[in-house]
C-alpha cells in the first residue's frame, strides 16, 4: 500500500481539522445571526463581518507560505466553506481566496490581498466571451481576474460598478473589461488558461461545500419544526411524508460532503488523476441544494413562505449561488468530456 492509498478512501477529520472547524462555528454562531444576514441583503456584502474574518484569519490561512499565506490544504478550506454556507455569510470568501491563490500562482500577489484588505473577484462563469461579464463580487471588489483569449487580465475601477439584484444575495455587478481604468496582464498561454481553470475548479469545490453546509442548516430547521409542530395528536416529523425527506436531506448532506473532501484531497495531492470530482460535487450540490431547501419550506407550511422565514433565507440562496457560475449544466457537460477523454470516447 503507498503513502496515498487509504487517504484516497478515508475523508475523516483530524483533531486538527475538527479544531478548525470549530472554530469558525463558534466565530460565524457569534458574528453571523440571520438578523445580520437580512441586514446584509441590499448591498449583499457585510464589510464588518469581512474586517472580523480578515481578522480570524481565513484570507491568509488559504495562501501557500511561500506568498505571506499559512499554507492550508483545500480540505481545511472546505472546512470554513461549509461554515458559511451554514449562516448565509454575506461576504465573498470564497471568491476572494480562489482569485488570491491564481494571484499568488502567478506570482502576482500583493499584501493588501493576502490580509484581504483589498477584495479580488473573478469571473466564475468564463465563457472567454467578449463584452460585458456578470461577476458574482463585482460591485465590492478592488480587482477583478478574468480570461481574454489566452491572457489573464487584472481589472481596477477608480469606481465599483453598481449592484444587480439577484436571488442570491451576492453582491453581482456586470463589468465591462473595456471600462477598466487599469488593465494588467498577469499571464498568459495554454499554462496561464489551466491555471484559470483550476481555479474554477477550486471556486465550484468551496462552493459545493458552502452548499453542504446549506443543506445543513435546512434540514436542521425542518426537523426542529417537526418536533413541535403535531398533527392527530402526534409530532409531523413521525409521519413518513415528513420524515423520509428529512432522511434523504441527511444522506445529501454526508454524500456532498463526503465528495466535496475527496475532490479537495486530489485537487491537493494528485489533481491530474480524478479532475472529474471538483465539478461532480458542485452539479450534485447545485441539484440537491434547492431541492432540500424547498423540502425545508415546505415542512413549515405556512409560516416557511413568509417573508421572514430563515427557510426562505437559506431557499433563495440555494438556488442562487450555484448560478452564479452560469449554467450548472455546463459543468456537467465537462465532466463527461472528461471521462470521454478518459475513456477514449471521441
Amino acid at each position: 500500500m503507498d503513502r496515498y492509498e487509504l487517504r484516497r478512501l478515508d475523508y475523516s477529520l483530524s483533531s486538527d481539522h475538527q479544531a478548525l472547524q470549530a472554530a469558525y462555528r463558534e466565530f460565524f454562531t457569534a458574528h453571523c445571526p440571520i438578523e445580520v444576514v437580512r441586514a446584509a441583503e441590499e448591498s449583499g456584502f457585510d464589510k464588518s463581518l469581512w474586517e472580523r474574518l480578515c481578522g480570524m484569519g481565513a484570507t491568509t490561512m488559504a495562501l501557500p507560505e511561500s506568498v505571506g499565506g499559512d499554507g492550508a490544504t483545500l480540505v481545511d478550506l472546505t472546512l470554513v466553506a461549509e461554515e458559511i454556507g451554514r449562516v448565509l455569510a454575506p461576504v465573498p470568501w470564497i471568491d476572494h481566496v480562489c482569485a488570491a491563490r491564481l494571484l499568488g500562482r502567478f506570482g502576482a500577489l500583493e499584501a493588501d490581498i493576502v490580509s484581504g484588505r483589498q477584495l479580488v473577484g473573478f469571473d466564475s462563469v468564463q465563457e472567454n466571451l467578449p463584452g460585458s461579464r456578470l461577476i458574482p463580487a463585482g460591485s465590492v471588489a478592488d480587482h477583478i481576474l478574468l480570461r481574454d483569449g489566452e491572457d489573464v487580465v487584472r481589472l481596477t475601477y477608480a469606481i465599483r460598478p453598481a449592484r444587480v439584484d439577484n436571488i442570491g444575495r451576492l453582491p453581482m455587478a456586470w463589468i465591462d473589461p473595456d471600462a477598466a481604468d487599469a488593465r494588467t496582464v498577469v499571464a498568459s498561454g495554454p499554462a496561464a488558461c489551466a491555471e484559470y481553470q483550476r481555479a474554477l475548479d477550486e471556486w465550484r469545490l468551496l462552493t459545493a461545500a458552502a452548499l453542504v453546509g446549506l443543506v445543513e442548516a435546512t434540514m436542521t430547521i425542518a426537523a426542529e419544526f417537526a418536533k413541535t409542530r403535531f398533527t392527530l395528536g402526534v409530532p409531523i416529523g413521525s409521519l413518513q411524508a415528513i420524515s423520509h425527506p428529512l432522511a434523504n436531506m441527511a444522506i445529501v448532506v454526508q454524500s456532498g460532503r463526503n465528495l466535496a473532501r475527496r475532490a479537495a484531497w486530489f485537487l491537493d495531492n494528485e489533481p491530474d488523476a480524478r479532475p472529474e470530482l471538483a465539478p461532480a460535487a458542485f452539479v450534485f450540490m447545485a441539484d440537491e441544494a434547492p431541492r432540500a431547501a424547498t423540502m425545508a419550506v415546505h415542512v413549515q407550511g405556512g409560516l416557511g413562505v413568509s417573508e421572514e422565514a430563515a427557510a426562505t433565507a437559506y431557499l433563495v440562496r440555494a438556488r442562487g449561488w450555484a448560478l452564479a457560475a452560469g449554467d450548472p449544466g455546463a459543468t456537467a457537460k465537462r465532466i463527461g468530456a472528461i471521462l470521454a477523454e478518459r475513456e477514449g470516447v471521441s
